[in-house]
């Protein structure tokens, strides 16, 4: 073997030797020195986290067979614009400049996402469209929607978000509940399909979503509502009210607000109409305060019921040069009279002898505080205080003005009343089974608030009131009825308008042990010159009847 022979088998060797060496440096390099970096771009490439959403819990009524909220398939329409050629993204921008065009902007700003909707949560129409078009590079995607069954509910219920997160009412009050918590899964991919089917991992285990249960009865719902709708057309009303409540426990059955708007129809919602005004917002009531103005008068021993009062036989007189209207003219008559027939120059003389301490008995009473009812936006209302008042304040107060008050405030008064002076909070969210709600009224005998023997006044009262009084409409034969009236001017540029009132009636029925506290409202009508007698009190009566129809109270 010849030298130049071996020197070009020794330059091989020590090529190929080189060339090992410097692969296992490499190696060594990669899986020894380098390791957990390659590990982690390995892990970004091929590992994915994903969070997966619980399916949102339902809201039902009290019977926990019927929906005010409850899940249905919907779907997305979705682009990938990373994924467009030129030809293709030519196509689709024609179609979406014609038909969406707001997401064309959207569309310019997302050339290297991987994904963008084009439109979310899509008609049968729009997805019908869709598929007609022929638009390939346009996918759907099913997502998860809301549906509200009972339109009516919609200002408690509430509404979620195109994401179905919860933004207003109990929706969005127990988001946390409905919506549970999600579970987070790790995903390992094929490097070639991309298909996720190589190892599935739950990292974080989410929470399952529960139910909401509410007081509410879907029946009685749809009953009040019927009711409503019939006096605002009938009188051509702003708006109206119902509230149904069992003081016993403090369920609200039924909570209506009217006019109210669609939840499966967001696309042009009167936010005005989006209010639970029952509980967020607050008004001057009128004569409907005399029931409370009278119980504070009875506790304080400053009147008896049947003591004879001199209310000037006059529709209008002047107390401390304060001037006093009422709607009709009373001679000498008993203070179960006066507050029967509503008079107002009587409920003031009486008012007077009350004083201050009046105050005091509205915000004992509830008036002026949050009742802490579970739902967003409770307004506590406004009791004008003492060291504010004028001449006209204790005038003002015996008969409804600066106070203001919600409708479950009144409600919630009534249902005092009802329970013989032991006060109860008002619920909408029912107890989970294994809480013990067993005889409410009495775990609250020690939180007595008035004496029986006054509120038992105050019921003989408000039942005379029903049978002779203004609220002679709302008799019902074989029940006991008691009811107060409320007319109220609006406060109107500064000033009462004398043409634009609010017509309330509250009361409560009763039969043996069974007891409903009912308070309707009807706002601003086009009729002039009639008062709640005519209006409130023939709806408060066709509310009672049917909840004693569908009660079964016979």
């Amino acid at each position: 073997m010849n030298k130049s022979y071996k020197t070009r088998i020794i330059i091989v060797f020590l090529l190929f030797f080189s060339i090992y060496v410097t692969i296992a440096i490499n190696l060594f390099m990669i899986q020894i020195m380098k390791k957990d970096f390659f590990e982690n771009l390995g892990k970004k490439q091929y590992d994915v986290s994903v969070k997966m959403q619980q399916e949102r819990a339902p809201i039902a009524d009290r019977t926990g067979k019927s929906f005010f909220a409850m899940n249905k398939d919907c779907f997305s329409a979705f682009v990938l614009p990373r994924q467009l050629t030129k030809d293709k993204k030519a196509s689709l921008i024609k179609f979406l400049n014609k038909n969406y065009p707001k997401a064309i902007t959207r569309l310019e700003k997302s050339k290297k996402s991987h994904f963008m909707f084009v439109q979310r949560k899509l008609s049968d129409e729009q997805i019908e469209f869709i598929k007609n078009s022929k638009i390939e590079d346009i996918y759907l995607l099913k997502e998860q929607g809301r549906f509200y069954p009972i339109e009516s509910a919609s200002t408690t219920i509430g509404l979620t978000d195109i994401d179905n997160f919860g933004i207003s009412g109990l929706e969005m009050k127990f988001n946390s509940q409905l919506a549970g918590e999600p579970t987070t899964v790790y995903l390992e991919k094929d490097a070639r399909s991309g298909h996720f089917h190589f190892k599935k991992e739950t990292k974080i285990k989410g929470k399952t979503a529960i139910p909401l249960i509410l007081t509410l009865s879907s029946d009685l719902q749809f009953l009040a509502t019927e009711e409503l709708k019939e006096i605002v057309e009938k009188y051509n009303a702003k708006e109206a009210a119902a509230i149904i409540m069992d003081p016993k426990n403090g369920d609200i059955l039924a909570l209506i607000n009217y006019p109210y708007f669609d939840p499966n129809d967001t696309k042009s919602i009167n936010p005005d109409n989006s209010k639970n005004k029952i509980i967020t917002e607050c008004f001057e009531l009128g004569s409907v305060m005399k029931i409370p103005a009278a119980l504070a008068a009875l506790e304080e021993y400053v009147v008896t019921p049947d003591e004879l009062i001199d209310c000037k036989n006059t529709k209008s007189t002047y107390i401390d040069g304060r001037k006093i209207n009422t709607v009709a003219p009373h001679g000498i008559i008993s203070f179960s009279e006066i507050v029967e027939r509503s008079n107002n120059i009587g409920i003031a003389i009486v008012a007077k002898r009350v004083g201050e301490k009046i105050y005091d008995h509205y915000i004992k009473m509830g008036f002026g505080v949050k009742t802490n009812i579970e739902f967003p936006g409770e307004q506590s209302g406004f009791v004008n205080p003492p060291n504010n008042w004028s001449k006209q304040s204790i005038i003002s107060l015996s008969y409804g003005y600066e106070a203001t008050e919600t409708l479950l405030q009144i409600a919630n008064f009534f249902c005092m009343i009802a329970n013989d002076g032991i006060p109860i909070k008002p619920r909408l969210i029912l107890p989970a089974p294994t809480e013990n709600e067993e005889n409410l009224v009495k775990n609250n005998k020690n939180n007595r608030t008035y004496s029986e023997k006054s509120v038992k006044i105050i019921k003989y009262i408000m039942e005379n009131t029903t049978l002779k009084g203004t609220c002679k409409r709302a008799r019902i034969k074989g029940y006991r009825i008691m009811c107060k009236t409320g007319t109220a001017n609006l406060l109107k540029d500064g000033k009462y308008s004398q043409n634009d009132n609010i017509f309330t009636c509250a009361g409560i029925i009763e039969k043996d042990l069974y007891q409903r506290v009912i308070v309707v409202f009807v706002k601003e009508i086009e009729k002039k010159g009639v008062h709640a007698d005519t209006v409130a009190v023939p709806l408060f009566e066709k509310i009672a009847e049917k909840t004693l129809i569908h009660d079964k109270i016979i």
